[in-house]
């Protein structure tokens, strides 16, 4: 769809900042039916409730005085819980992008506002409820009018950005061209060659709605359109085996339970964005081990889950050996090879549910979960048979480590497991290197 089905809606506009708030707003104007302004989530809250029969999209901040973008539009999916909502946020970390796809946000975009992309955003987002009222003011009588009415159907069908199906109890009646375009089949005969029933095609992955929690369902479109919409999402791959993460959307039309429209909204990137942000706030970006902060949570549920169950748990800290002397000497590029060498070597002496953090520079961390320490120094003996056996980087150097090892006491803080465990990384060094020590 252009820009033309902006004609007939109604956005709710909300932003703290006024020249922002001025300029945009007036942009808006010239493409929609109108635009409400708000200052912050407060007054933007109280204007769509005294709207909200006139109101079709709201747009909105997420940083506002008062009552963020976010709680505000929580608040106002009270009153609607299909309203589509743009954000407009300088925001990337991977709290706000949960955080946005849990409020049910359809699209968003980047501070400063790129007004072609809010545009298309807002597009995008509207889509949905355009074709739904388009759908209905053609007043179709589906059960007897669906052959008669196709060609009409296929247009608006065709028309979105989508994957959008008509159903019929259950059975697809009409698709749009990007349903044939993903799944590269000519005929809806031709799918269905390689899937009994639509949701063949979901992959079976945790997080995701599978084919096996559909095939027990009574009603599978029910099921779908019942769960929340952070839940309605998918993983589809085609013949081809190209695999896209979808949000899922299901409408009835009005007076006619049996018959459904239902869109599937391609979320990969930005499901790929909140990935990826995580994974770089946890992990080392050099090692790709866990960084300091990963390691303080998960640190703290195994200390509490051993203390509460009566668990052994155990604690390595060790440290390469003259590692200053490697970056003087060789270099960075090669001090960085020798780090990631022996992380590789670390993860592969240890057990899958252990977890080894890089503590800082040439220092790392492996805790031990049900482990004892006679069975943490036999762990920390052969990861040091592992560094110091077989040269390590491009210069066929000859590096070792040092090791401290501490197990829980009952008493036990964070802070005094690792010291205990560092006193005896010292000691290991102060008795001349390449050891393991416990305390």
């Amino acid at each position: 769809m252009k820009k033309e089905i902006l004609a007939g809606i109604s956005i709710l506009y909300v932003e703290d900042e006024n020249d922002v708030r001025e300029f945009t707003s007036k942009l808006l104007s010239s493409l929609v039916k109108k635009v409400y302004t708000a200052e912050n989530g407060l007054v933007g809250l109280e204007t769509f409730i005294a709207n909200k029969d006139d109101i079709d999209l709201i747009v909105t901040d997420i940083n506002m005085p008062k009552l963020d973008g976010l709680d505000m539009c929580i608040k106002i999916k009270e009153h609607n819980e299909h309203i589509p909502i743009v954000v407009t946020s300088a925001h990337n970390d991977p709290d706000f992008l949960k955080r946005a796809i849990d409020v049910g946000v359809s699209a968003y975009a980047m501070k400063p506002i790129d007004l072609y992309q809010l545009v298309d955003s807002i597009i995008k987002a509207v889509e949905p409820l355009v074709l739904k009222r388009e759908l209905e003011e053609l007043n179709i009588s589906l059960e007897t009018r669906v052959d008669q009415e196709i060609k009409k159907i296929k247009s608006i069908l065709d028309a979105q950005d989508n994957i959008v199906m008509v159903i019929n109890k259950e059975k697809i009646t009409n698709v749009n061209k990007k349903f044939y375009e993903f799944f590269e089949v000519e005929s809806l005969e031709e799918f269905f060659e390689e899937n009994k029933i639509f949701y063949d095609c979901f992959q079976d992955q945790y997080g995701f709605i599978t084919k096996e929690i559909l095939i027990a369902q009574d009603s599978w479109i029910n099921y779908i359109k019942d769960l929340q919409e952070i839940d309605r999402v998918v993983k589809i791959r085609n013949k081809f085996n190209v695999e896209r993460i979808f949000a899922i959307n299901v409408d009835n039309y009005e007076n006619k339970l049996d018959y459904y429209v239902l869109s599937l909204t391609d979320i990969t990137e930005l499901k790929e964005k909140s990935n990826l942000l995580e994974y770089q706030a946890s992990h080392d970006s050099l090692t790709g081990l866990y960084n300091r902060n990963k390691f303080k949570d998960l640190f703290g549920k195994e200390l509490r889950r051993g203390i509460r169950y009566d668990n052994q748990l155990s604690l390595i800290l060790f440290d390469i050996d003259d590692f200053k002397k490697v970056n003087d000497n060789c270099g960075h590029q090669v001090g960085d090879e020798v780090l990631v060498e022996i992380s590789k070597r670390v993860l592969s002496g240890v057990r899958e549910h252990d977890t080894v953090v890089r503590w800082g520079g040439e220092e790392f961390i492996i805790l031990l979960p049900e482990t004892n320490i006679d069975g943490a120094v036999m762990v920390a003996e052969k990861i040091r048979l592992l560094i110091s056996e077989i040269p390590i980087s491009s210069e066929n150097l000859n590096i070792t480590a040092s090791f401290g090892i501490s197990k829980m006491n009952e008493d036990d803080t964070k802070d005094s497991f690792i010291l205990r465990a560092d006193k005896a990384l010292y000691k290991a060094k102060d008795n001349g290197k390449n050891q393991v020590v416990t305390i």
